[in-house]
């Protein structure tokens, strides 16, 4: 499975890509956050786009950086996180790769939700989901603020009318 914009592939990554990204990892934290999407993905195979890390790619392969969600609960909420290498920071990639990460999300008829969870001082990344329509659910989680796009939301922001699947759920 291959998510393709303007400028990006996106695409949840192999067992053996993940494994390789833990072992290089020297952050301790983002060792543990990749181990813990491997897991995840190795628990519920079914369902490994919703644990393993994807990957954010130039067109010649180059990479940019990752995203991920946090598995999908049963009310049909997903929660995304994401990151870009410096070098390529400030130049629109998170939100390229994170909207149209959202959008697949909620096209997929299991998801109702997606939220996502920012430090309190991380302006730009609170900035990325303002651009994809993200709104602030007024709810500090562990990190700092949380941040919520429904279907709804987003047939708005596309300007969806009636052949919208999940019309029922909208005002």
């Amino acid at each position: 499975m291959m998510i393709q914009t303007k400028r990006l592939r996106i695409y949840p990554a192999g067992r053996e890509q993940m494994e390789a990204y833990i072992d290089a990892e020297t952050d301790a934290d983002l060792k543990k956050a990749y181990t813990e999407m491997l897991e995840g993905c190795l628990r519920y195979p079914d369902q490994w786009q919703w644990y393993a890390m994807w990957m954010i790619e130039l067109p010649d392969g180059t990479p940019v950086g990752d995203l991920c969600f946090k598995g999908l609960g049963a009310d049909g909420m997903a929660e995304i996180g994401y990151g870009i290498r410096e070098e390529y920071r400030g130049q629109g990639y998170a939100a390229e790769a994170a909207d149209a990460a959202v959008n697949w999300a909620l096209g997929q008829p299991s998801v109702s939700r997606v939220e996502a969870e920012t430090e309190p001082d991380n302006r730009a990344s609170q900035r990325v989901l303002e651009k994809c329509g993200f709104l602030p659910s007024g709810v500090m989680g562990e990190e700092g603020p949380r941040f919520f796009k429904t279907a709804c939301e987003q047939k708005q922001k596309n300007g969806d009318d009636a052949d919208w699947p999940r019309k029922s759920r909208c005002p």
